[in-house]
């Protein structure tokens, strides 16, 4: 059995760091310990962060879904605005970085699972899995 929890988000960059210590108590309450909650904090503030940037132009908002189950959270971000080619993203030059690019690779080293689906003309969902020995 598992809580789903649901956040609409205005295209605001305000709002981030709300989304942010929402999940945060939530993955808190659920017994993750503080490291795990910093990755978490972080990779959800960089999800919301591509959203706000590059997917709430048409539909103004995005929404973001927290999943409960025993030992494990899985946060959705999902935005209207017409998707991406995902053929197109390069991973970060390391030895070389530039500003900005670097939320998805951020994201993939905090998270145990990352899944990234894409539609052109719809939107993205960028569905990201913390697992923890809970107590």
């Amino acid at each position: 059995m598992s809580d789903l929890l649901k956040f609409s988000v205005p295209g605001k960059p305000e709002y981030v760091s709300m989304v942010r210590m929402a999940v945060s108590c939530i993955a808190n309450n659920a017994g993750f310990d503080v490291e795990a909650i910093e990755d978490i904090k972080v990779a959800v503030s960089e999800a919301c962060t591509n959203a706000l940037c590059h997917g709430t132009r048409q539909a103004g908002c995005y929404e973001v879904f927290c999943e409960l189950e025993a030992g494990r959270i899985s946060i959705s971000v999902v935005d209207q605005a017409g998707g991406y080619d995902v053929n197109a993203y390069r991973a970060p030059e390391l030895d070389c970085p530039r500003e900005g690019g670097l939320g998805i690779y951020i994201i993939k080293a905090l998270m145990d699972e990352v899944a990234i689906v894409t539609e052109l003309g719809v939107g993205t969902q960028i569905k990201m899995v913390k697992y923890c020995n809970c107590r």
